[in-house]
């Protein structure tokens, strides 16, 4: 499974010329692949999306590489919600600590690291349970904690018979770490820069839709309308950038220089109240 043809669809979508989104190592894939034990758990993230709509990317690593879901109106900890998870391609590796403005071309936009941790299957073989269209897991995210399990339907009223083989649902299981509060309401921002989308936006260019903006009408237009006004003040607000202070002797050394802000899920000593998941 683990060869360029894994991330040719991912490829063939993107111009990496254009876009900041990342190629893909199909070495580092396959070393990931080959190391991974899923009963110590394997990476996961979700990116709230907003292109010509907004939607939450669920992914899962998999064979060295991420499986992925679009879910529109994004995860929700009651059980009794059944979210619609659409397959998508599946993504690199290196895909999963990405956040940044798209500024054309398949899914321009902005793209926020909603959410990152890890994920242990509750089911015996991965691939089966893929294939079967049943699979439950258990995710140890910042905002996403607790079982679940994505569910095919192959069709709009749950039909597994139907043919559309990429419609899956997204289910909550009941247990502590689920209950009625609105996760994507009660948490909307970065865990890896704390910032919304105008933030994001602000770092990179808040002009760069001058001329063909990725959502026009609708609800997302409006939403991404009022973004980019709030990013270009914010962009108005900073001051301009001083040139870089030659490095002090300490810092040349190795003893002074600052340590790079860690992304990656850390292991959880105490737990979260269940009402702040």
């Amino acid at each position: 499974m683990l060869s360029s043809v894994v991330l040719e669809k991912y490829k063939q979508k993107r111009n990496f010329t254009s876009t900041p989104e990342p190629a893909g190592d199909v070495t580092l894939a396959a070393e990931r692949a080959k190391k991974a034990r899923p009963e110590k758990g394997l990476f996961f993230c979700v990116q709230k999306h907003l292109a010509s709509h907004l939607h939450y990317d669920f992914r899962l690593e998999h064979d060295g590489v991420l499986l992925s879901w679009a879910v529109p109106k994004g995860p929700s900890l009651n059980p009794k919600d059944k979210r619609l998870a659409m397959h998508v391609e599946d993504h690199p590796i290196e895909y999963g600590t990405f956040e940044g403005v798209i500024p054309e071309g398949y899914g321009a936009g902005i793209v926020m690291l909603w959410d990152q941790g890890t994920w242990k299957p509750e089911v015996p073989d991965i691939d089966a349970a893929l294939k079967k269209g049943d699979l439950k897991f258990t995710l140890d995210g910042y905002k996403l904690k607790g079982s679940w399990v994505l569910v095919r339907t192959g069709g709009r009223y749950g039909s597994r018979s139907g043919t559309d083989a990429r419609s899956w649902l997204l289910i909550k299981h009941r247990d502590d770490w689920s209950g009625d509060l609105d996760i994507t309401e009660f948490a909307p921002r970065s865990v890896k820069s704390d910032g919304d989308f105008e933030d994001i936006l602000a770092a990179d260019r808040p002009d760069v839709w001058v001329s063909n903006r990725p959502a026009k009408s609708g609800e997302a237009g409006a939403m991404l309308a009022k973004i980019i006004e709030r990013a270009a003040a914010l962009k108005a607000e900073r001051p301009a950038r001083k040139p870089a202070a030659k490095p002090r002797k300490e810092a040349a050394s190795g003893t002074a220089t600052p340590r790079q802000k860690r992304v990656s899920a850390p292991r959880r000593t105490t737990r979260a109240t269940k009402s702040r998941a």
